[in-house]
């Protein structure tokens, strides 16, 4: 287990103020001992060559055409959003079977779990800040909100299949503790928790611990014995559910998320929560897009499809790969991670690369994923295992 703390600090911990402006202002200290976050590169230009994005775990598809034509017709942004965004909660309290009092929504699942961070995990003793436990490697995001809470972050290594170590996880609780984190389908490298791992999970956890299920792309998930966050947090009152629109109803670009809790969890987090946080525009683009929940699912049922593909093509070539439950695949390449990284970018396909760990693929167009299967047929190196 590594914490936050124990990185070594950066230059900008000691940097000398800043002269340009005559202040003198400097940053809190933490910012120079967090990460920051790299969000996936669009892919270089080759001639002769379409280029694709398969960095981002976007959704290839635009959204329905319904929720254009609904985002087309929105003229009320002069005006200020409803704050508390009662027609999208109505709308979702009805597709989950939960009262709307149950969601609170943010901009993006990430918004919603920095509402949650903001709440529950902080500076409350200087001597001793609260910690949030999370699997690693996770959603690169994880360190930077916990960090920016004023948390301390207690990080568990996935295990060599790239799933979660849950016993590891709770023997990483202390009386510091107040959030663990679960990404389920763990982001980057793809499986899944099942119920009854979650389940004998939460058994060890404190009542007093939140702990926040974070199913961004639940919609891609066919594993038979996968956790339902949603089917959870009615059982266990310290649940929050973090879900999102940016993958599965493609609208990433306009931040619609939110989380599911008891209310006893909802009425703190209506406090924190950021005002106007979703527009008119991507409040309504959906609600529309859950009325044409059936298109919605048609379409990711396609890209589930292509994943289904592109994992037998890894491993008839074979490459050994985690399980894959989301819109990506993981290969675990360690120091040949940048190489294959500028070999994908040799042929205009923008790949996410993590270091000397591994590169993240989206599942994309039909094209992307044959040409990044050609390209795994050719690379010499195969992934190591982790």
């Amino acid at each position: 287990m590594t914490s936050i703390d124990d990185l070594p600090a950066t230059p900008s911990d000691h940097a000398p103020a800043d002269t340009r402006s005559g202040t003198g202002v400097q940053p809190r200290n933490v910012l120079g001992r967090l990460p920051r976050y790299a969000a996936g590169k669009p892919p270089v230009v080759v001639e002769g060559l379409e280029s694709f994005k398969l960095s981002s775990n976007e959704n290839p598809l635009p959204p329905l055409p319904a929720v254009l034509e609904a985002i087309a017709a929105e003229t009320s942004i002069n005006r200020y959003p409803d704050p508390l965004t009662t027609a999208l909660r109505t709308e979702l309290a009805a597709y989950l079977g939960v009262p709307p009092t149950d969601i609170v929504t943010g901009a993006g699942s990430l918004g919603a779990l920095n509402q949650i961070l903001a709440t529950f995990a902080g500076q409350n003793d200087f001597d001793a800040p609260d910690e949030v436990v999370y699997a690693w490697r996770s959603f690169e995001a994880y360190p930077i909100s916990v960090g920016l809470a004023g948390a301390t972050g207690v990080q568990v290594p996935v295990r060599a299949d790239g799933t979660h170590d849950l016993e590891a996880m709770a023997r990483a609780i202390t009386d510091r503790t107040r959030v663990v984190l679960l990404c389920t389908p763990n982001n980057p490298t793809g499986p899944i928790l099942t119920r009854d791992e979650v389940v004998g999970f939460l058994a060890k956890v404190p009542r007093h611990v939140v702990v926040v299920i974070d199913e961004a792309y639940q919609e891609f998930v066919r594993h038979a014995d996968a956790v339902d966050g949603i089917e959870l947090y009615r059982e266990h009152p310290n649940v929050i559910v973090l879900r999102t629109f940016s993958k599965a109803h493609g609208l990433a670009g306009l931040r619609v998320g939110y989380s599911v809790a008891q209310q006893g969890l909802t009425e703190h987090l209506r406090v924190s929560a950021v005002p106007f946080a979703v527009s008119q525009v991507a409040e309504r683009a959906a609600v529309t897009s859950l009325r044409h929940i059936d298109e919605v699912e048609a379409r990711v049922q396609s890209i589930v499809d292509e994943r289904t593909r592109v994992v037998a093509g890894l491993r008839a070539l074979g490459w050994t790969i985690p399980e894959a439950e989301g819109n990506f695949v993981w290969l675990s390449l360690g120091e040949h991670t940048q190489d294959f990284a500028a070999k994908a970018a040799e042929r205009a396909l923008s790949v996410r690369a993590f270091g000397a760990e591994g590169v993240r693929v989206s599942i994309g167009e039909d094209a992307a994923n044959t040409r990044f299967l050609q390209l795994c047929g050719e690379y010499s190196h195969r992934p190591v295992e982790g």
